[in-house]
């Protein structure tokens, strides 16, 4: 279980590792863009399920925690589209993964690109 640690506080938002990789493709290109949005999750607390959301823009410090290095395998482009298309509306928010489609060499490329830096 990895984490997005997010504003000054560097609050804990506890994800998934495949869902953070995933997530962090969205959002850090959604920043290069210059574009900002909401990140709404729920977050489970002792059997109590809470609904939050926290606005993802440049000026806010975040870092991308993983739990393992290898984040899960390679990203799934339909699922990489799918949060993309979330986001696209204001409010990004996990949506399930859709079932495995191969990653494209370009979409591998990029990952690394994106995720090292």
């Amino acid at each position: 279980m990895g984490a997005l640690l997010y504003g000054p506080s560097q609050d804990s938002i506890p994800l998934d590792d495949r869902m953070l990789a995933h997530l962090q493709l969205v959002i850090l290109g959604r920043l290069r863009r210059g574009e900002s949005c909401g990140l709404t999750y729920t977050r489970e607390d002792g059997g109590a399920s809470t609904r939050e959301t926290v606005w993802i823009n440049p000026a806010i410090p975040m870092r991308f925690v993983y739990d393992s290095l290898d984040r899960g395998g390679p990203l799934n482009r339909a699922w990489v589209d799918a949060l993309a298309a979330t986001a696209a509306t204001g409010d990004l928010h996990p949506v399930p993964e859709p079932d495995s489609v191969p990653a494209t060499p370009a979409l591998a490329g990029a990952t690394k690109r994106t995720l090292r830096r």
